[in-house]
């Protein structure tokens, strides 16, 4: 493998976030997500977003050699994104984390999602946070599994999105900032 890193986003790596984003979903989610859903990501409309969230330093991108492999979306969780189901918030809401990581499926099983989320919890913690939350369609074992490798389970917390008229069914999995990446 050649050389593999992580470093935080910047405004140039926009235009291939947004590429991965729409890629990988249309990949990984074709047997989840409706076709038209996923055939609708626009890169040019996402990558604003994405613009935003780079400007603010909360996206880090893994490389291997000179490709772009996949990224991580770290920040602080909004209030809304940790609630228990009944509404009331954890006593850790204020240093809770939302994160998301994506890596191309040509490129897993390499070590980029792990580096990816040990480089976001580490910065994460640095800032002050404490704990992490996810949210992963309930489907989705490879992503499950993912985060489980790293210690982080499901907490029984589930949403269900709109995905063009069908539901998506989300799980929020949850797990400390203190990873560390094996040699």
């Amino acid at each position: 493998m050649a050389d593999a890193t992580v470093r935080t986003a910047q405004p140039d790596d926009v235009a291939e976030i947004a590429r991965i984003h729409r890629d990988t979903w249309r990949t990984a989610y074709r047997d989840i997500v409706p076709a038209e859903v996923l055939e609708a990501i626009d890169v040019d409309r996402t990558a604003s977003a994405w613009a935003e969230a780079v400007g603010h330093g909360q996206v880090f991108v893994a490389a291997e050699g000179t490709w772009t492999v996949g990224f991580c979306v770290a920040g602080s969780a909004p209030e809304e994104e940790v609630a228990r189901a009944d509404g009331s918030l954890p006593e850790d809401a204020a240093t809770t984390a939302l994160l998301s990581v994506l890596v191309e499926p040509r490129w897993a099983r390499r070590g980029h999602g792990g580096r990816l989320l040990a480089t976001a919890a580490s910065h994460l913690r640095e800032a002050g946070a404490t704990r992490g939350v996810a949210w992963v369609p309930e489907a989705d074992k490879a992503s499950i599994g993912f985060y489980g490798k790293a210690d982080w389970e499901a907490d029984g917390t589930v949403r269900t999105l709109d995905a063009g008229g069908r539901p998506l069914r989300e799980i929020r999995v949850t797990g400390g900032l203190s990873l560390l990446l094996e040699p």
